[in-house]
């Protein structure tokens, strides 16, 4: 009530003035009861103007050529759709705010920022847009009531906006989302940009969008965004390590880089930072959550979650279970046909759950390929498919309980067959080995126990049988120590791995290190096993090579009559590991000036290889090298030529030309063309050998050094 005595009820107003007044007012009459903007208990964005980011990326590191693509969209005339895809945390909304605000501030647009990952989320934000652009309540009341279609009226706004405009879809990572209400569409009068970790949907291959897939940054950029976060804790060198431990993933390395620049009661170094990473790296990691907003988005151990529960929810459990059994191995690739094997029914995946059936092993791999939890690579010229090491760490951590034996029978199982069973010397099984060696030593640190300690301790042996020397070297150390750990000192496994450690040690031209392990290896062996037990003989022949290279041949042909003669007696005259044994034998005879012996036992020997084997069988192979070898150092150099071109041709066809032994063939036949005076052939020649030596050698490996002299010396006396 007024002054004057006036009375106002339901829309009415009083207005009371003195002197002159200009009154304008607009009226708008809704029901009591119309409907909410987006429905019972929805929430209304703040703002659409404003990017919605949880930490907010103070230099954008990388992404040079897309943004110079991002950037001229936002120049140009509109009309497009960008879609960036990859997986979660790999920095596509860091990205989508770098566009966000380069177009507000140099590009005259307007910005609008809409969360996608709801259908709720989305309608209200688009509905907030239409409203920026010009829509009226009624207008907004009538499509929030289901009266008029919600994207058709955010979308007639959008098209008749005054402004240019940067629409924003964040985390759409479900695109039915934007399918059912056709809420994704093109305009002259802007861009939009989505971010998601869906790859493969049809939305994104209609005309006018253009996909853009966002992975890792390079290891340099990764360790910049540390050096910019915590810039005390540690000089670059420091930071690559960290980063590439932490996969130079984006939403890692911002975790970590805020726990190291906020620390109070620690105060830990890079370096120091990275040893913690290989007790609890995921858990580690998300403790920079504290230091900015912590919801499952921008935790790492949460992150991927949403994704595997978009896949349950779309009715593939059995996504979670494939993506755990891929936690247990390396975060190296995977070649398809391990899991092509697997999907013939050659693996056993009993108690799994979800439950995972080979039948259902195709479309579990393609779920994870569309929400970008996977990604297939080729390596070595095999298609593979790979997850990304953080991803799963987080994986492996979150596995329950009640699974962990499971799944290790089941990555054990997959892995167990598809193992080769012989003719391990082919560069194709080489190169296949060389593939499944990492997972079987990292299912080995997932779940230590004697099952994947002789997984893995056999996978070395393959790898080093395969020619492979450097490769088995590099994983047998670390096999041993947890083969140690996870079975004590003088379990045979462990002597096992030890003994395999030795062979590479030879292999690689450390005679003195192998020859010690190998000692310490058969003196365990007699006491456990006896003396004549075919590990411990297998331990007598592999102290021969350590000790001939270094000019003990008497000794070194003691420990190999040793062996040979309990081969023998145990295994019997014609059994391969017998045969085998021989030709190491015949080989040593020369250099004991025993040529006729040679001659008699080389002869032998060959004839029974080729009753007993199959034609071309490595062992014949081997045989009729040594005896090429012993006639070269008998001085018999018209006798060997045959022999060792013959050799030669052999160890190319069946091991590859790269194989260690198809290059001592081919030193073989350098030193043979020397012997029969033709220098200038045998310089081209061991010139070759060098070459290919040091590749996969090593430049500094014993024949490489003495190759390197042959070639000096003989150069010299050509040119006498």
């Amino acid at each position: 009530m007024s002054e004057l005595g006036a009375r106002a009820s339901g829309q009415g107003r009083i207005f009371q003035t003195t002197g002159d007044q200009h009154i304008e007012e607009h009226h708008h009459h809704y029901d009591v009861g119309a409907a909410p903007l987006v429905g019972p208990g929805a929430v209304v964005p703040d703002s659409v103007r404003m990017p919605l980011v949880g930490r907010a990326p103070g230099v954008l590191r990388d992404r040079d050529e897309l943004r110079e693509v991002l950037g001229a969209a936002a120049a140009g005339p509109g009309g497009e759709v960008h879609v960036l895809h990859g997986l979660g945390g790999c920095g596509k909304t860091a990205l989508a705010y770098w566009l966000f605000n380069e177009t507000v501030r140099d590009h005259g647009r307007v910005g609008f920022w809409v969360n996608a990952s709801e259908r709720m989320s989305l309608r209200a934000g688009m509905l907030a847009v239409a409203g920026d652009r010009g829509a009226a309540a009624g207008e907004l009341a009538t499509a929030a009531a289901g009266q008029r279609a919600a994207a058709d009226l955010a979308w007639h706004h959008l098209d008749h906006s005054v402004d240019p405009w940067l629409l924003v879809l964040d985390n759409a990572d479900d695109p039915s989302i934007l399918e059912d209400g056709a809420w994704l569409r093109i305009s002259p009068r802007g861009i939009v940009l989505v971010t998601t970790r869906h790859a493969t949907t049809p939305l994104w291959r209609q005309p006018g969008v253009t996909r853009h897939g966002i992975g890792v940054l390079p290891l340099d950029d990764a360790a910049q965004v540390l050096c910019d976060l915590a810039p005390d804790t540690g000089d670059l060198r420091s930071a690559r390590k960290v980063a590439a431990r932490l996969g130079r993933l984006p939403l890692a390395l911002t975790l970590a880089g805020s726990h190291l620049a906020h620390q109070l009661l620690e105060s830990w170094s890079m370096d120091e930072y990275d040893r913690k990473l290989d007790e609890a790296s995921t858990g580690l990691v998300d403790r920079g959550a504290g230091y900015g907003r912590g919801e499952s988005r921008h935790l790492v151990s949460r992150t991927w979650q949403l994704s595997l529960d978009t896949l349950e929810a779309g009715g593939l459990p059995q996504a979670t279970s494939l993506l755990r059994l891929l936690s247990y191995w390396a975060a190296d690739p995977v070649p398809l046909s391990l899991l092509a094997g697997a999907a013939r029914g050659q693996a056993e995946f009993d108690g799994l759950q979800p439950g995972l059936q080979a039948d259902s092993l195709e479309p579990a791999l393609m779920g994870l390929l569309d929400h970008s939890l996977v990604e297939i690579v080729e390596t070595r010229g095999v298609r593979c498919v790979q997850a990304h090491g953080v991803l799963l760490d987080s994986v492996a951590a979150g596995v329950p309980e009640a699974q962990v034996t499971a799944l290790a029978v089941a990555a054990a199982s997959v892995l167990e067959a598809a193992l080769p069973e012989q003719g391990v010397e082919s560069p194709q099984v080489r190169n296949r080995l060389g593939l499944l060696a990492p997972h079987a030593t990292a299912l080995l640190r997932r779940a230590p126990a004697e099952s994947t300690v002789a997984l893995a301790v056999r996978t070395a042996r393959l790898v080093f049988e395969s020619g492979d020397f450097a490769a088995a070297l590099e994983l047998a150390p670390g096999i041993v120590a947890r083969t140690e750990a996870a079975l004590g000192n003088e379990h045979p496994l462990v002597l096992e791995a030890r003994h395999v450690q030795s062979l590479a040690l030879y292999r690689m031209g450390d005679y003195a290190a192998s020859e010690a392990l190998e000692r310490s290896v058969l003196e365990r062996r007699e006491l456990l096993l006896g003396p004549d037990h075919p590990d411990t003989l297998r331990s007598c022949l592999s102290l021969t090579w350590p000790l001939f290279l270094r000019d003990r041949i008497e000794e070194a042909a003691q420990w190999a009559h040793r062996a040979l003669e309990g081969q023998r007696r145990v295994l019997g005259e014609e059994s391969p590991e017998t045969l085998s044994t021989w030709t190491n034998v015949i080989e040593l005879l020369p250099y004991l000036e025993d040529g006729r012996k040679f001659e008699l036992e080389a002869a032998t020997l060959l004839r029974t290889c080729e009753q007993v084997f199959p034609p071309d069988h490595v062992t014949t192979m081997i045989a009729r090298h040594n005896y090429a070898e012993g006639l070269r150092v008998l001085g018999r150099y018209a006798e060997a030529e045959p022999l060792a071109h013959r050799v030669l041709a052999d160890r190319i066809r069946f091991q590859g030309p790269d194989h260690p032994l198809t290059l001592s063939a081919l030193c073989l036949k350098a030193r043979v063309e020397r012997g029969l005076g033709r220098t200038d052939e045998a310089v081209v020649t061991l010139g070759e050998v060098i070459a290919r030596r040091e590749r996969v050698l090593g430049p500094e490996h014993p024949f490489v050094v003495q190759n390197r002299d042959w070639l000096t010396q003989w150069q010299a006396a050509a040119e006498a």
